[in-house]
């Protein structure tokens, strides 16, 4: 009998609070590992957060994400996916960083995002904070710019900091959009929120033709909605999925740098995530989850747990556009 080694280990098999901590419990596969060729979904740690302007931390997200999410399961209940049943996934381990060089940081992020993506993986991510993106979809984007669905407190297209600094977690779709990396018009924005220094902090996104729906206009819509309005700005083409934890409520998510009262709640992320099957999605992460802010590790299993509803949408997006064998 032929065994799936890319199937996670079961509590039945080894106790969640035992062994090697992986993300979702899944084998560890190197860039330099023979098997690299049969991964379908990386899953993958940048434990960085050098573009923080405020609560440091996020850093050290990845470590204690994957040791919550010894808590995930095959199945997701709500939408039936089995998302390693569907296709192959592998914790590919974390970025290489340097935590005392931002530029360097980028480029070494870049580079391992590169390789996974030349092996026609697809990357799933947590990090670190929100300047992490920019790098993955430097990588991601080799063929030309795609969509995004973004779940945040915050539109993170702000321009500069300190002057003429323009790399911080509060820039990195400014930066994308500047780049052609993303397409301004195939992007929306959900959960925006919070006071602002000046209105100019959400204008410009707009003005690029992006979707913005604040906490307000989420509320008044409902959840259906949003989701049938994120859907028809994203069309058919290639997306992305990038979820800020602080698009929660610190309710529900008080471990992350930058918390805004007035979030949606974990069900509604779930619903909002869950609404995304069908698109054609290429890639994701989860970000700002900041261990020392929560040692409880209540934020880290939102994180985790949004990661795998993102990975069920994920895995049904890579098995229908995967080249089928004659």
């Amino acid at each position: 009998m032929t065994v799936n080694k890319f199937l996670p280990i079961t509590g039945s098999v080894m106790p969640r609070y035992a062994g090697v901590a992986t993300l979702m419990r899944l084998p560890w596969i190197g860039l330099d590992d023979p098997d690299l060729h049969q991964v379908d979904i990386g899953l993958v740690g940048v434990p960085w957060d050098g573009g923080t302007t405020n609560r440091p931390g996020a850093r050290h997200g990845p470590r204690q994400v994957r040791d919550i999410s010894t808590m995930v399961r095959n199945v997701n209940r709500a939408s039936g996916l089995a998302p390693f049943a569907l296709c192959n996934c592998a914790d590919m381990g974390d970025t290489p960083v340097n935590p005392v060089d931002l530029m360097d940081s980028l480029a070494r992020i870049e580079a391992f995002y590169g390789q996974l993506c030349a092996a026609n993986i697809a990357p799933l991510s947590v990090g670190g904070d929100h300047l992490v993106s920019l790098p993955i979809l430097r990588a991601l984007t080799k063929k030309g710019p795609i969509g995004m669905v973004h779940f945040d407190a915050h539109t993170d297209t702000w321009d500069r900091y300190f002057g003429d600094f323009k790399y911080t977690h509060g820039t990195p779709f400014r930066r994308a959009i500047e780049e052609g990396l993303l397409d301004p018009k195939r992007v929306v924005q959900i959960g925006i929120r919070g006071a602002l220094y000046s209105d100019a902090e959400d204008t410009w996104g707009q003005e690029q033709g992006i979707r913005v729906i604040d906490i307000d206009e989420f509320h008044r819509m409902g959840v259906e909605a949003v989701v049938a309005e994120a859907r028809r700005v994203v069309g058919d083409g290639a997306t992305y999925v990038s979820f800020d934890v602080d698009a929660l409520d610190p309710v529900y998510a008080p471990g992350t740098g930058t918390p805004e009262i007035g979030g949606m709640t974990t069900l509604e992320a779930q619903h909002l995530v869950r609404g995304l099957q069908g698109l054609h999605l290429v890639g994701g992460d989860v970000v700002e989850v900041s261990p020392p802010f929560d040692p409880s590790g209540s934020t880290a299993l939102v994180g985790a747990t949004l990661m795998f509803e993102i990975l069920c949408v994920l895995a049904d997006s890579v098995h229908r556009h995967k080249p089928q064998a004659a």
